[in-house]
């Protein structure tokens, strides 16, 4: 029987007539509960305790003297969330890989291993940071693993992983994979924990990810999220508007942006490639603009309303139509483009509009149309 403290003084008065036996059993429940209920406090005083900043200089000294005498005893994520605030205070890098180790290793036991991940997280940061990229990604990739069995986990370790996977992936220079695993880490957390420069830096650099990568021509996730509202005001408000001009294909836009670009050594590198995918973006938003029995359009049409040169446009379509942008044919003798799909995306207040008024134009044409049915059809009716 589950046992809590409103329900020992009725378990005891049932027990005044039991047998001797059954007694000494309740007691023993009793004596169980109340030392997990003291190890369970004392483990949340010195987690607060470890808290405080003054602490800095007992964390060491408390854990290997006192906690490390009990540490099988306590709750195992508590017991790593003690060792990580001690490892701050280790010497060296060096030092702190070793101690989180010893630690990861001490709670890899099979009703611990949410624990183990956490500790083992933690492991991969230091290697991260002492630059063993191979001996992270082996910690990182077996943490995974472990968490995919899980049905729930405390949200602190998969925060925790969700952020390291992010650094390495930033390190290794993996964009779509860190605007991944960035914005599952922000998902996890609490945005009001993070500190104002934190925020600010953290959608600095999914803006640059979402921008430079490849794979991803879709910012939706990014252009919703609260993040991406900390450069507004900044110094970095240039890189919010350039990503709205990114998502809504605006190349007049972009190019008073694109001043900025040589702020960021990656936006300089890719400078040819952002050209080329604001291009496919551009193309996208004209396609959308369109309504669908509309669009067959030409070469010449499609650089007039794009801007991009006329020479450009085959390949620019042919190389939306390979990412999965656009679906459709093209006629090269007769230089025509024939869309039936557009990816969809996220649309900001002029596109919403734009498509609020092409509603009511088709609403208008339904209109019309019931009312030339009626018109002519009136002999069919009466029949």
């Amino acid at each position: 029987m589950a046992m809590d403290i409103d329900t020992i003084p009725n378990l005891l008065s049932e027990q005044r007539d039991a047998a001797p036996e059954d007694v000494q059993h309740y007691y023993l429940q009793f004596e169980d509960f109340w030392e997990r209920k003291l190890w369970h406090e004392l483990t949340d005083v010195l987690v607060e305790y470890f808290d405080r900043p003054e602490s800095a200089s007992q964390r060491i000294p408390l854990y290997t003297g006192f906690i490390s005498t009990f540490d099988q005893k306590i709750n195992q994520l508590k017991l790593v969330t003690l060792g990580l605030s001690a490892s701050t205070q280790c010497k060296d890098d060096q030092e702190r890989l070793i101690f989180l180790q010893t630690l990861a290793d001490k709670v890899n036991k099979p009703a611990s291993q949410d624990a183990y991940v956490y500790a083992t997280v933690a492991v991969a940061e230091i290697q991260l940071h002492l630059q063993d990229y191979e001996g992270a990604r082996k910690k990182l990739d077996e943490c995974e693993g472990i968490l995919d069995t899980f049905d729930s986990v405390e949200t602190v370790v998969h925060a925790s992983f969700y952020r390291v996977n992010a650094e390495y992936y930033k390190a290794k220079h993996e964009f779509a994979a860190y605007y991944k695993s960035a914005l599952l880490y922000l998902a996890c957390i609490d945005l009001s924990t993070l500190s104002p420069t934190d925020r600010q830096a953290r959608a600095y650099d999914l803006s640059v990810a979402a921008l430079v990568s490849d794979s991803i021509y879709n910012f939706g996730e990014l252009l919703l999220h609260p993040i991406l509202d900390s450069l507004t005001n900044s110094p970095h408000s240039w890189l919010r508007d350039l990503l709205f001009a990114f998502n809504r294909g605006d190349l007049r836009a972009y190019d008073v942006l694109t001043g900025n670009i040589s702020k960021n050594d990656l936006l300089s590198a890719h400078e040819m490639f952002l050209y080329q995918k604001i291009s496919l973006s551009a193309l996208t938003e004209t396609v959308f603009k369109r309504p669908p029995h509309d669009r067959a359009m030409t070469f010449g049409a499609i650089s007039e309303e794009t801007k991009v040169r006329h020479d450009e446009i085959e390949h620019l379509i042919m190389k939306a139509l390979s990412l999965g942008l656009l679906r459709g044919t093209i006629d090269q003798v007769a230089e025509v483009a024939r869309i039936n799909w557009v990816q969809p995306k996220v649309l900001d207040h002029k596109q919403i509009e734009s498509m609020r008024g092409r509603l009511r134009e088709w609403d208008g044409s339904v209109n019309q149309l019931g009312n030339w049915i009626e018109g002519v059809g009136k002999d069919v009716w009466a029949a």
